[in-house]
């Protein structure tokens, strides 16, 4: 008798490929059972992650701020040269070319004079003349004096009571007429010396040439565009401020035109062959009103002496049309704090990191920007550590890891 039980027996009456797919599919089946009753594992929290973060020292500084706005290099002065006479020109002087450098007094061009002293010579003549009649009426008139006494003393008689007859044997109303004609010969004479003058083209100021518009040989009309000039003495830059930026500059309201002891000091700086060179320079007022198109405050910085180099002979000359930055003198005080951009946050605050792991929200407000720098007015002592790397997600007093090489 078998001891083997029917599906042992089934089994074993199997062929080997059926064999194999019983054993495979017994062994998945007893997987999945483990799989479904096996016991759970407890659940664990994520480990909580603490944002790392790069930090730089706060800067503390006491003293006058500075504010830096730009703008493009303008004249002072400039002028249009015309002519104020008719004439051909028949000389031009060679500093007298667009760029060309002269002095006050130096003679920029000529007219043909020929014609104004010819003018001169007629109207001195006349003057001769008018002249010659006035001693001539002066003489009868004292001739007329002396016979009329004479008559007076032989005839015993007094002198008339009519002012008008006397002046009529004293020859007044010719002299007088003589003495007019005089006065108007001379001033001819002058009107021709004035136009004869006005021959030679003199230069009113120190300062370049711009643009020039005449030739010698080219006829010129009064009126007519010889060329510009404009100023060395003194050149300008208009620098717009917002009126956060104006209110930081002590006195800029009290700057009058041209007023030596309301200048507040500037510096104005230019890039020229990869070098930046500086000019001294002043504010000189702000506009009276705001600008229409960029609702600022114009401040008018002058730099004197743009054309002379500095004390090495390097520093070129600040042409007009440069664009400049210029730095102003703003109000002082007691202590501000100064920052790389990026620890400014939206909403007008930074965060400073504190013993190491806890971040704090500190209100700040900015006074001004320089290049990647602000400057701020914060409750922040000097060296402690403000975050410098991008945050998204910012709570007052959360935990955070200080990067290694964060300035702490």
């Amino acid at each position: 008798m078998s001891i083997l039980s029917k599906p042992a027996k089934a089994f074993a009456r199997m062929s080997p490929f059926f064999k194999g797919l019983t054993i495979i599919g017994v062994g998945v089946f007893g997987l999945v059972l483990l799989m479904v009753f096996r016991p759970r594992p407890e659940a664990q929290e994520p480990p909580r992650r603490v944002p790392l973060v790069v930090t730089a020292p706060a800067d503390v500084r006491s003293g006058n701020l500075t504010i830096r706005g730009n703008g493009s290099v303008r004249p002072k002065s400039q002028i249009v040269l015309s002519s104020q006479v008719a004439g051909r020109v028949e000389w031009v002087s060679s500093a007298f070319a667009s760029g060309g450098r002269f002095e006050k007094g130096d003679l920029l061009l000529r007219i043909e004079d020929a014609d104004y002293v010819n003018r001169v010579d007629a109207a001195s003549a006349a003057v001769a003349q008018r002249q010659v009649e006035v001693l001539q009426w002066e003489e009868e008139q004292a001739l007329a004096r002396e016979e009329y006494q004479r008559l007076l003393a032989r005839e015993g008689m007094d002198a008339p009571d009519s002012a008008s007859l006397s002046s009529l044997i004293f020859r007044e109303p010719q002299l007088r007429a003589a003495q007019a004609s005089l006065r108007s010969a001379e001033a001819q004479l002058a009107d021709a010396r004035l136009a004869l003058g006005r021959t030679r083209i003199i230069a009113p100021f120190d300062g370049i040439v711009r643009s020039k518009s005449v030739d010698v040989g080219q006829y010129v009309a009064p009126g007519q565009n010889l060329g510009s000039l404009y100023d060395t003495d003194e050149v300008e830059i208009v620098v717009p401020l917002t009126d956060t930026e104006a209110a930081l500059v002590e006195g800029l309201w009290d700057a009058g035109a041209g007023d030596e002891a309301t200048r507040i000091p500037a510096l104005v700086l230019a890039t020229f062959g990869g070098r930046e060179y500086e000019w001294p320079a002043y504010v000189d007022r702000a506009e009276g009103a705001l600008n229409q198109e960029t609702r600022t405050v114009d401040v008018v910085v002058r730099v004197p002496d743009p054309i002379l180099s500095d004390e090495g002979g390097r520093r070129p000359p600040l042409l007009l049309g440069t664009y400049a930055s210029v730095d102003i003198q703003g109000a002082s005080r007691e202590a501000y704090v100064v920052l790389p951009r990026m620890a400014f946050r939206d909403g007008e605050e930074v965060y400073v990191v504190e013993q190491d792991t806890l971040l704090i929200v500190r209100p700040a407000v900015i006074l001004q920007e320089i290049g990647g720098e602000v400057f701020v007015s914060a409750d922040i002592a000097g060296g402690e550590p403000v975050v410098v790397s991008p945050m998204d997600i910012v709570t007052d007093s959360m935990t955070v890891q200080v990067a290694n090489g964060g300035d702490r």
